[in-house]
């Protein structure tokens, strides 16, 4: 049974990934996408839950399929989504000495070369949004042969990395270690990064990095050298993952916490200076990409339910903005009151840094429900923390999303892109309903085992 289950499982996942490969276009099948990727998703979501017995995939078998459901959209074009050509096109300019915020690509002419990814930049009168970390993966990835298959080679390499790191925080969680498969073979992931090349994966690693040498170990004593070091490092690593994509920012608090109060000026000093080591370099020209963020800040929205919902009631999109921020700021603070209060109730090592995990786990969540621009790779962002605490509105989020890409259909088509607000409500409340059916089930089950006890007694 043990056997059988560690082949089948892969081999499910395998078959099903591969029917998308055999679309010509993926924006043209978006109908199979969410249908394969629910499918998935409810595997998933089982084997989480029901913990499958006997199954011990071992860490080989989770990378290797992660690799092989990868390596089967390596070689198609991105269909779902364009910002890999301006992930090139800035790789490129900052290999040839050109600082990628000077200019708009618009401004410029290309050379041949590169006229063709030139002509498939989205947004190409504004100067790139993407920090310079997120630059230096660009330009690393530019260097394979300035191709959209060079580039994500280095992403997929970049994110198998990733599935390894969620091991090592599960080892330390003591955790079971095949529950990394709920990211590694998780459909968003490949579709997100194998597929499209988004660059997230990259963050997501030095975040999950600096999260792996923060988090303490049960009946360790380490040196002060090792200590600072690990610190200094996990600062560092922090940093770099907010120059990748500023996302991470919303978990710095939780990462203050958890840094001993006597290194936590040693940690702040090297997140401050490694943000000043990457950033500097790209000055004078690196406030035009504040100005890029300012514009899609006030102007962008995609999927935000909870911003049109709140337009709506309002009649103005920037008093809605400052609701669901607001908002988010609220849930935040009362998810570090929580932490920090659990935390002091909790002496026990790996009880205390499954809080931690559980906290960023849920602050991700708050903000994706209340973001006025929900993009399906931005959930990438809930997918990384799903191996430690799979609870069903993250596992229904995480496949859900997928659902937004019905405006592909008709842009493709008609070159219209229309949003249907019923998909944004759906992706909302699809994950809502489901957390809060589970805290229902909870409480119903502690009621039953309470009820048990009284008999009992």
């Amino acid at each position: 049974m043990k056997k059988s289950i560690e082949i089948l499982l892969p081999l499910i996942f395998l078959t099903v990934c591969l029917l998308l490969t055999f679309q010509e276009d993926l924006r043209l099948a978006v109908p199979l996408l969410i249908g394969v990727t629910a499918f998935l998703a409810v595997l998933l979501a089982l084997i989480a839950h029901y913990e499958v017995p006997n199954i011990n995939l071992k860490p080989v078998t989770i990378i290797v399929v992660a690799l092989l459901l990868r390596l089967m959209f390596l070689l198609q074009p991105p269909q779902l989504s364009d910002d890999i050509y301006r992930y090139l096109w800035d790789g490129t300019e900052l290999l040839k000495g050109i600082n990628p915020y000077a200019y708009a690509p618009s401004r410029v002419t290309p050379p041949v070369e590169m006229q063709k990814i030139h002509a498939q930049i989205n947004h190409p009168k504004y100067v790139t949004i993407y920090p310079p970390a997120a630059q230096l993966v660009f330009a690393a990835g530019a260097t394979l042969g300035g191709t959209v298959t060079g580039l994500k080679t280095l992403l997929i390499a970049i994110d198998l990395f990733l599935c390894w790191l969620l091991m090592m925080v599960l080892k330390q969680l003591e955790m079971p270690v095949w529950h990394a498969v709920l990211y590694a073979w998780n459909p968003l992931p490949v579709i997100e990064i194998a597929s499209s090349g988004h660059v997230d994966g990259a963050g997501l690693a030095m975040l999950t990095g600096a999260l792996l040498l923060l988090l303490p170990k049960r009946d360790c004593c380490p040196t002060p050298v090792k200590n600072i070091m690990s610190i200094m490092l996990s600062g560092a690593l922090l940093a770099g993952a907010v120059l990748v994509k500023l996302l991470p920012l919303i978990l710095f608090p939780i990462f203050f916490i958890l840094v001993p109060g006597n290194r936590r000026l040693l940690f702040i000093s090297t997140f401050i200076a490694t943000l000043a080591a990457l950033a500097l370099p790209f000055i004078p020209d690196l406030p035009n990409m504040l100005t890029s963020l300012k514009v899609y800040a006030y102007n962008w929205e995609f999927a935000g339910f909870a911003f049109s919902t709140m337009r709506t009631l309002t009649g103005s999109g920037s008093l809605a903005r400052m609701i669901v921020l607001g908002t988010f700021l609220i849930i935040s603070l009362a998810v570090l009151v929580r932490l920090q209060r659990s935390l002091q109730n909790s002496p026990e090592t790996v009880e205390r840094n499954r809080i931690i995990i559980s906290a960023c786990y849920a602050t991700v969540m708050a903000f994706l429900l209340l973001t006025p621009t929900l993009q399906p790779w931005y959930v990438l962002f809930l997918a990384v923390f799903l191996p430690y605490c799979a609870g069903p509105a993250g596992m229904v989020l995480c496949w859900a999303v997928f659902l937004t890409y019905q405006v592909q259909i008709d842009y493709f088509i008609l070159g219209k892109w229309l949003e249907n607000p019923l998909v944004s409500a759906a992706v909302f409340l699809a994950p809502v309903t489901a957390g809060i059916l589970a805290l229902l089930c909870k409480r119903q089950c502690c009621k039953g085992e309470a009820l048990d006890l009284e008999q009992f007694n």
